[in-house]
C-alpha cells in the first residue's frame, strides 16, 4: 500500500479527530524511527510522552512478551501478580498508600475527582463537592475531565458540563479566591503541558498546599504528562517540595501500552470500598508487566541523566535566533518562537525530526534514554528551521 492509499483509507474510515502529520511510522529503535518507505526520523515526541525508553526497548518487550505468554487479561475480579507488583513499587517509591489502576490519564483524573468528592461527602455530607483547577489547564476529554479543564477553547459543543468546577489564576491568591465552603479539592498540573509547557511557581504552589491542608481541601496533582521520570524526578511534585493527597499519572507509566493510575496518600487511602469505582481493563497484567519494567529502571542515576540532558538542551535551545523563550522541566520543554508552532513542526519533519506542538509553542518530549548524537541532531534541525 502506498502512502497515498494509506491516507485515503484513513480519511475514509477513521473519524476526523486528528490533524495528522504526513508520515507513516513503521518501526524504530530508541529515539530513532523509520517510515514504511525507509525515511529516518529522530523522535522528540515519544508518542506524546508515552514511550519512556523509546521504541523497541528490549527490557520492556521481554516483560510484555513473557506476560503475553501467560495470560493477557483476567479482569479485576481476580488477583494478578504484575498488578500487585506495580502497585507495591508505586507506593514504595512515592509513599502512597493505595493505587487504583485504569487505562488513561483522563480516567485517572476521573477517579481522583470521584475520590475527592466521596472523601468530602463521607466527612462533611452533601454539598461540599467543588473542585478548583487552573486557567489554561488540561485534564482530559471525558465529560468530567473536560469540565475540569480550564480552557474556553475546549468548552465548545458539549454543554452542559459537570457542575462544581471553577478555574483560578495560577497563583495562591487566584486559588484562594475560588475556594469556598463547598470546595473539596484543588487540582493542579505543576507543568501545564497542553497549555503551553508552563511550570507553576514553586512558592505559589507551596502556599496553595498549606492553604489546602489548613482547610481540609484535598490537593490533587495531575502527573499524567510530567510523571515517571519526565521532569528529572520520578514525579514533578518532588521538585516543588509538596505532599499531595492524590497523584494521577498515565502516559509514560505503561511505556507504550494503555495504563493509568491514581495514587492515594494517607488522608484518602480508604476512600473507596468495593463497588465504589472500577475498570474492566484497568491494571491489565500485560500493561502492568511492562510498567514494572519501566518503573524498576527509573533510578537515581537515570533521573540525574535526564536532568543533565535537560540542562544541555535548555542552554543550546536558548541560543537559537528567533527563540523567544524556553520553558518546562526536565525533558518536557516548550519553545516559543517568532514562527507558528505548526509551521516549525512541519519543517522539522521534512528534515527528519519529529516534534510536537502545545498552543503557540514547539513541544519537545524525547525518550528519557535519548542519545547525545540524537540531541545534537535535534538542536541542529531546530536551529536551521527556527533561524531561517
Amino acid at each position: 500500500m502506498s502512502f497515498e492509499d494509506l491516507q485515503r483509507e484513513d480519511n475514509q474510515y477513521i473519524s476526523n479527530t486528528y490533524n495528522r502529520f504526513a508520515v507513516d511510522l513503521a518501526r524504530g529503535e530508541g529515539a530513532t524511527l523509520w517510515s514504511e518507505e525507509g525515511r529516518k526520523y529522530v523522535d522528540f515526541g515519544s508518542g506524546i510522552a508515552v514511550n519512556t525508553f523509546g521504541v523497541n526497548d528490549e527490557v520492556w518487550k521481554k516483560a510484555v512478551i513473557e506476560q503475553l505468554n501467560k495470560i493477557q487479561h483476567a479482569s479485576n475480579l481476580y488477583y494478578t501478580r504484575p498488578q500487585a507488583r506495580l502497585a507495591h513499587l508505586l507506593c514504595q517509591k512515592t509513599g502512597a498508600k493505595k493505587v487504583f489502576f485504569c487505562n488513561s490519564g483522563a480516567e485517572a483524573n476521573e477517579c481522583a475527582i470521584k475520590a475527592a468528592r466521596k472523601y468530602s461527602f463521607d466527612k462533611y455530607g452533601e454539598g461540599r463537592y467543588g473542585i478548583v483547577t487552573l486557567k489554561n489547564s488540561f485534564h482530559g476529554r471525558t465529560m468530567a475531565t473536560l469540565s475540569a479543564t480550564g480552557q474556553d477553547v475546549m468548552h465548545k459543543y458539549f454543554m452542559p458540563f459537570l457542575d462544581g468546577f471553577s478555574y483560578a489564576d495560577p497563583t495562591f491568591e487566584g486559588v484562594k479566591k475560588c475556594c469556598t465552603k463547598a470546595t473539596c479539592a484543588v487540582m493542579l498540573e505543576l507543568v501545564q503541558g497542553e497549555g503551553g509547557v508552563r511550570p507553576l511557581d514553586e512558592r505559589e504552589v507551596k502556599k496553595i498546599e498549606s492553604f489546602c491542608k489548613k482547610n481540609d481541601i484535598l490537593l490533587i496533582v495531575d502527573e499524567v504528562q510530567t510523571g515517571n521520570g519526565r521532569t528529572g524526578r520520578l514525579y514533578a511534585y518532588e521538585h516543588f517540595g509538596i505532599s499531595p493527597d492524590i497523584v494521577t499519572t498515565a502516559k509514560g507509566l505503561g511505556g507504550g501500552l494503555p495504563l493509568g493510575a491514581a495514587m492515594f496518600f494517607e488522608k484518602c487511602e480508604n476512600v473507596f470500598g468495593a463497588g465504589d469505582h472500577g475498570s474492566t481493563f484497568g491494571g491489565n497484567p500485560v500493561a502492568c508487566a511492562g510498567a514494572v519494567s519501566i518503573l524498576e529502571r527509573l533510578d537515581e542515576k537515570l533521573l540525574l541523566e535526564v536532568q543533565g540532558k535537560s540542562a544541555y538542551l535548555f542552554t543550546h535551545l536558548g541560543r537559537i535566533r528567533n527563540v523567544l523563550s524556553v520553558t518546562g522541566l526536565g525533558l518536557m520543554i516548550g519553545l516559543e518562537t517568532t514562527k507558528s508552532s505548526r509551521e516549525v513542526a512541519e519543517k522539522c519533519l521534512e528534515r527528519g525530526l519529529i516534534v510536537l506542538t502545545a498552543k503557540n509553542k514547539v513541544r519537545l518530549l524525547p525518550p528519557l534514554n535519548v542519545k547525545k548524537e540524537e540531541i545534537d541532531f535535534a538542536i541542529q534541525i531546530l536551529n536551521e528551521v527556527i533561524s531561517e
